[in-house]
């Protein structure tokens, strides 16, 4: 026993376990793979909102869509993705959207098919591409304004829906521009062969409004399933929602018409009701 601990002093520490301060060269080294490391996971962290755009022939268009799901997503100071999918147009609407430049962390996705297959594969095609929490499409054009899409977000994140739909039906909803006296008949017209054929299990006012939110990986399951390429998928999504279980609501939007809609109901009379029959054999 030395002097000190005799004294009850304590022993000093040998120069082995000293610590010694760090130096440049370890921040630039193990420290320096560290951080890098955190920082890409927060990059590939999923984003908050994925926003699929399915397009036809919208060169025209596109451009002012993407910007507007940007300055969205800035606003409410979302992480997000937006998913433009080209359902195989004759113009440039991918080259032209391929051209645009967002901001980070917002990233741009830019999908296309071979031939045009319908608004329903273009949407399928963007929510497989998608990896956000939740997922929502828009129609092109703009016809409600991106904001409103949090009105479905707040239902989707206090739990109370695991689907959120715009509707354009509701007494509380703004038409800035109706649809032309004709469109309003086949509408009417169509709902009642909706609900005569399928009969939905659900109580809702508008199934075809372009402007749906969805919990992320619900959205990217239903979509996997479905069949319908055309205008009808929207009908088919909904009974897929019934039978597992998902629960979906409805919320007021401003929405205004959009005179250049590549829809053309009246062609498709006689396809849509057996398109509907088919939909009620395939969701069993």
């Amino acid at each position: 026993m030395d002097a000190n601990s005799a004294g009850g002093m304590p022993a000093s520490p040998s120069n082995s376990e000293i610590e010694t301060p760090a130096t440049p060269s370890d921040f630039t080294g193990r420290n320096l793979s560290t951080i890098t490391s955190v920082i890409d996971s927060y990059l590939q962290t999923a984003p908050e909102l994925s926003i699929v755009i399915p397009a036809y022939n919208e060169s025209h268009k596109v451009a002012r869509d993407i910007a507007a799901a940007e300055a969205f997503l800035k606003q409410e100071r979302l992480t997000g993705e937006v998913i433009v999918s080209d359902d195989g147009s004759r113009d440039d609407t991918a080259g032209t959207a391929r051209a645009c430049v967002v901001s980070p962390p917002i990233t741009l996705k830019v999908i296309t098919q071979e031939r045009n297959r319908g608004k329903g594969a273009a949407v399928r095609a963007g929510m497989a591409a998608s990896n956000g929490e939740f997922v929502m499409f828009a129609d092109s054009g703009v016809c409600i304004p991106y904001e409103q899409a949090m009105r479905g977000l707040t239902l989707l994140r206090a739990g109370k829906c695991e689907i959120a739909h715009a509707s354009r039906k509701r007494i509380d909803s703004i038409i800035t521009n109706p649809q032309p006296f004709h469109r309003r008949v086949l509408s009417r017209v169509f709902r009642s062969a909706v609900d005569a054929v399928l009969g939905l299990p659900y109580r809702l006012s508008d199934t075809q409004c372009g402007f749906k939110i969805y919990q992320g990986d619900l959205a990217r399951k239903l979509y996997s399933e479905c069949l319908t390429d055309g205008f009808l998928f929207d009908l088919e999504i909904i009974l897929r929602a019934k039978k597992a279980g998902a629960r979906i609501a409805e919320f007021p939007v401003t929405w205004s018409c959009d005179p250049d809609s590549r829809l053309r109901p009246g062609k498709t009379a006689i396809r849509t009701i057996l398109e509907l029959r088919s939909i009620k054999k395939s969701v069993k």
